[in-house]
């Protein structure tokens, strides 16, 4: 009896760890990313939705092209991010503004506020020139909410 009452718990306890583990996990994507990561003072980038995919870098301060070989985002990373992560620290230039031309070229641009954390999809959000944000970012800097026109917010 004392066999089988073990072997019970034992297949009761297997059953429950195969259970826990798919309700139990928090999921991949911006929200996973950015309770792991939260406020590090850098901007991060995703070739993928929902902040997956190849990981593009990351940056504390601004890159003027992120197409040529200086700065935290190099070569391949132009135009190719889906999705964008502000893990600013709050207060002063705190908003993440994203180009669609090199050199912050601000005749087409969207802001990512920190209290918005994340965008999981570009696609849904354009520049200022009307254009999708998603796969076309072409540098980034640091700025005030001031500097960001009303209705260039990203979410």
């Amino acid at each position: 009896m004392r066999k089988l009452t073990v072997s019970l718990a034992t297949l009761g306890l297997a059953a429950f760890g195969l259970a826990v583990p798919a309700t139990a996990h928090a999921g991949s994507g911006c929200d996973a990313q950015w309770n792991y990561l939260g406020r590090d003072g850098r901007v991060r980038a995703w070739d993928g939705y929902d902040c997956s995919g190849l990981y593009l870098g990351d940056d504390t301060g601004s890159d003027p092209n992120w197409g040529d070989s200086y700065g935290e985002f190099k070569g391949a990373d132009a135009n190719r991010a889906s999705s964008v992560m502000n893990n600013g620290y709050v207060g002063g230039k705190d908003v993440v503004a994203f180009y669609y031309y090199k050199e912050y070229d601000d005749t087409a641009y969207g802001c990512l506020k920190p209290g918005e954390l994340y965008v999981d999809d570009l696609s849904r959000n354009w520049f200022t020139n009307s254009v999708t944000m998603d796969n076309a970012i072409e540098s980034h800097t640091w700025v005030a909410a001031s500097a960001c026109a009303p209705g260039s917010f990203i979410s």
